[in-house]
């Protein structure tokens, strides 16, 4: 990549990233405003305020990791860790381990089955 583009790029980068705050911003500030004043009954916050609030919830349920969420990128990796190993498995080793997860995890489901078959 050349070198004008790359800083052309940076530079056209910066006032999209200022623009989608602001937006943010008056989403947070007219959704607050529109819903929870007349569900709830609290009172309207400010511009400042909203942005205050996404921030707060950014920092409380998003974090400040590269891809946001509690998980980040472990989700992908052991998603393709598993599909790896299942395609490596005979189809009767899949079997083996599908019915031994089931009875790991597939003993509450069971217990509900008997339990509806009681009733």
């Amino acid at each position: 990549m050349r070198p004008e583009f790359r800083r052309r790029k940076f530079f056209m980068i910066i006032p999209m990233v200022i623009v989608g705050i602001f937006l943010f911003g008056l989403v947070v500030m007219g959704l607050w405003n529109c819903v929870l004043v007349a569900v709830l009954g609290v009172k309207a916050v400010t511009y400042w305020q909203a942005l205050g609030i996404l921030v707060l919830s950014k920092i409380l349920f998003g974090g400040f990791k590269g891809r946001g969420g509690c998980h980040g990128g472990r989700h992908e990796m052991w998603r393709q860790k598993m599909q790896e190993k299942f395609s490596n498995m005979t189809p009767e080793e899949r079997e083996k381990w599908k019915a031994e997860w089931k009875s790991r995890c597939g003993w509450r489901r069971d217990r509900d089955e008997k339990a509806n078959e009681e009733a």
